[in-house]
């Protein structure tokens, strides 16, 4: 009796770790979800937190732009007072002597309304449209460069994901082979025919190779983790990938047609190019401050009393006025100076960015383009290697149990052959990076 006590308190620690690392897998309970790449995109367009922020600046800066269409329409306004008028002394002696008192109308109101329409101000309304529209552009192309940086975030956690996916099976595949290894092995051993420590070797291997699928499993919940925020789905549930990616993306076009592709396409270049464009309608707006102010206005009053006009009378009366007014800011001439030059400079600035951003966008094609072709070469030589290591694996397999071979081969080989085959995994993997990586930097993911 005090035995069976023991072992449940020694059982009750394992028990209780057993109960929390179950209850720490919700993965266990909800059924995985299957995507493919193109679906885990369409997903990460409708509910990723960075699309949705840049597509609300795009929204605001559509309004702005409307905002500064709405600059051409006239200004209209209206406004209305009422006061108490007092006492008015006149001091006809001086301000020491008694004033007499000038008999006024104590109550005064007014109400009316004005409007300005602008004629010409130096096109200052037009270039304000054309940098709200540039604006608006930059607004575009910065959602489209982060559409296309999660969509490649995307790709290479889903990728990721595969990877581990496919890592797992060729490990049990691995498990269940070495187990009925082990059970070989075992029996030779009982027969006399190998020594214990072989058994233990074997044993030690088996014990390592679950030990790594544990490492695997805890990946895969990780990498479904993070790609489940990243599309905006529920975070528990486990994201199935698709794992046949075996096929390979082939490049369509020469070295050069990439580069015209991305001199045309590359979302880095066409902001740096309208942001060129916006600096030079800033210089256009501030070389407008010296420039006359023309427009049409009108006026029309109702008062109470009319004091305006002599002879002044207590009574209400309207009065209005329209006409064009201008205007000249003489003192522009030399206030305008150094906001010009430094506005050139800026001009300038950008546009040797914009040079710098053509640069980088060639470099990183060009490293894309020749980093795709060595994935595909990465390939050719893991599938060599892969058929290699099977062979090899198949003569040490069988010299171990004729007893021409030792067991330290036998793991070797089989370690060498997993492992070409998780080389050769990861070689299609980076190609199919290596690939969408390309496409980003032309503008086409």
């Amino acid at each position: 009796m005090c035995t069976n006590s023991r072992k449940a308190a020694l059982m009750l620690p394992f028990m209780i770790l057993t109960m929390c690392v179950t209850a720490q897998r919700p993965h266990d309970t909800i059924p995985p979800l299957h995507l493919s790449i193109e679906q885990i995109w369409e997903q990460a367009e409708m509910n990723n937190r960075r699309i949705t922020m840049s597509k609300l600046h795009v929204e605001t800066s559509e309004e702005a732009l409307k905002d500064a269409k709405a600059e051409r329409l006239p200004e209209i306004n209206a406004a209305g007072a009422y006061a108490r008028v007092t006492n008015m002394p006149v001091y006809e002696d001086g301000i020491f002597h008694t004033p007499e008192q000038f008999p006024v109308l104590h109550n005064y109101y007014k109400i009316g309304g004005e409007a300005y329409f602008n004629i010409y101000n130096g096109n200052k309304t037009n270039l304000e449209i054309k940098k709200e529209a540039t604006e608006h552009a930059i607004a575009e192309q910065q959602k489209n460069l982060t559409v296309s940086e999660v969509k490649f975030n995307a790709a290479v956690c889903y990728l990721d994901l595969a990877r581990s996916c496919r890592f797992k099976e060729l490990i049990a595949k691995d498990i269940a082979d070495q187990e009925k290894q082990l059970a070989h092995i075992q029996e030779l051993q009982k027969n006399g025919v190998v020594l214990k420590s072989d058994v233990l070797r074997a044993t030690l291997k088996l014990s390592r190779q679950k030990m790594g699928m544990v490492e695997i499993d805890n990946d895969i919940a990780i990498a479904s983790q993070q790609l489940a925020i990243m599309i905006g789905a529920d975070e528990h549930v486990l994201i199935a990938p698709d794992t046949s990616l075996s096929e390979q993306l082939a490049i369509t076009g020469t070295y050069e047609e990439y580069l015209s592709a991305a001199a045309e396409h590359a979302y880095e270049y066409k902001i740096s190019e309208e942001e060129t464009a916006l600096k030079e309608l800033s210089l256009k707006q501030v070389k407008a401050n010296v420039s006359p102010k023309v427009g049409l206005f009108a006026e029309y009053a109702w008062s109470y009393p009319q004091i305006q006009f002599y002879p002044y009378a207590g009574a209400a009366y309207g009065l209005g006025m329209y006409g064009v007014k201008a205007a000249f800011p003489i003192s522009s001439f030399y206030h305008n100076k150094h906001k010009e030059k430094a506005a050139g400079i800026q001009l300038k600035r950008q546009e040797v960015e914009h040079e710098e951003t053509g640069d980088q966008v060639r470099q990183r094609v060009n490293e894309a383009f020749l980093r795709y072709k060595e994935a595909l070469t990465r390939i050719d030589v893991a599938e060599t290697n892969v058929k290699q290591a099977a062979e090899n694996f198949r003569i040490v397999n069988n010299t171990y149990f004729n007893q021409l071979s030792l067991l330290t081969d036998l793991l070797d080989a089989d370690t060498q052959m997993l492992q070409t085959r998780f080389d050769l995994v990861s070689a299609n993997i980076a190609a199919r990076v290596r690939y969408y990586q390309l496409q980003k930097a032309i503008g086409n993911l």
